[in-house]
Parts: structure tokens; C-alpha cells; sequence
């Protein structure tokens, strides 16, 4: 068995509503083996043998009636996100917040990105993620303009983004 962690796109914000107990109820009618759902924000890890990416976005369009793309990352596929550090430079606290934006499909090869400078800045690219730090402003919010980051994306890019904190809590 694969161990499996699908992030959803766009669930709990608006009318979007989804109770993390009917998500977990959801994925273990599927099938699905240690269904553990992580936050309020869709995020549900699990274990099945096959890619469960389009199973997955079709029972949630059928029990909520509303599409939310799954971008899907296996165990291993989280256990090297943590091991490559890639906020090594920043430590767990400070005047800052750091994200990861997660895509369902390799990057461009060669795409470029780039920050907003004392508003958030641009860590790393990988194949499929892009490492992001946004800096507290003096309103409180951190990162002004990441509202906007998708501007630089490919058009009809599939992605989302996650506090990097919860990175390590979706094994566990």
C-alpha cells in the first residue's frame, strides 16, 4: 500500500463547506486504509494501491456537488519535500510565514519567479512546488501580494498553497 495526502483545492472557503468527518467518512467508503484528515483546510492522507486522484475529485463532486481538484503527493514524495530543508534559512519563528505552493503537474522547464521585495520572496522551485516566505507588515498580514502569485503562473495551472507547518503534521 501507498501511503497517499491529497490537498484540496479550495474547500472551506465561501460555500465551499466540507466537514473534515465526512471527508475522512468519504475517503474510507472509497476504500481507503488510516484515513487521517490533518486541519480544516482539506488536507487527508490515507492508503490505497493505485493513483486515487480522479476517484477521489469524483466522490467529492458527488457527495458535495462541487468540484475541488486533489493535488496529490505520496509519502515519499512528502518525506523528500522535509529532507531537501528548503527553509533551512529560516528558522520555525520569526517575522515571517512560509508556504509551499503545491502543483499537480511538473513546472515549465526553465520557469522563472519572483518575489515582491518586503512583501514575500520566492525560496525555491522545484519540479512540482514553489517555496514562498511572506513577511509580517506592520497591518499584521503577512505577505501582501501572494493573493496575486498565481499571475506568474502557467494559465489553467492546477495548485495550492499550505502553510509549510502543516507539511510535516500530514505524515503523523
Amino acid at each position: 500500500m501507498t501511503v497517499w495526502v491529497a490537498f484540496l483545492r479550495a474547500v472551506n472557503v465561501g460555500k465551499r463547506k466540507m466537514k473534515m468527518a465526512d471527508l475522512k467518512a468519504v475517503c474510507e467508503g472509497l476504500g481507503y486504509g488510516g484515513v487521517k484528515t490533518i486541519l480544516a483546510s482539506g488536507n487527508v492522507r490515507f492508503e490505497c494501491a493505485h493513483d486515487p486522484k480522479a476517484e477521489l475529485e469524483g466522490a467529492i463532486a458527488a457527495h458535495w456537488g462541487f468540484q475541488s481538484e486533489a493535488v496529490m503527493r505520496s509519502g515519499g514524495e512528502i518525506e523528500a519535500m522535509l529532507a531537501a530543508a528548503p527553509f533551512a534559512a529560516y528558522p520555525d519563528e520569526g517575522p515571517f510565514h512560509r508556504y509551499v505552493l503545491l502543483f499537480d503537474r511538473p513546472l515549465a522547464e526553465g520557469a522563472s519567479f519572483t518575489g515582491i521585495a518586503g512583501d514575500y520572496d520566492v525560496v525555491r522551485v522545484d519540479r512540482s512546488e514553489i517555496y514562498l516566505v511572506g513577511y509580517r507588515q506592520p497591518d499584521g498580514r503577512h505577505g501582501p501580494g501572494l493573493d496575486k502569485f498565481d499571475r506568474q503562473l502557467e494559465k489553467g495551472a492546477i495548485a495550492t498553497m499550505r502553510n509549510w507547518n502543516t507539511i510535516p503534521k500530514v505524515l503523523n
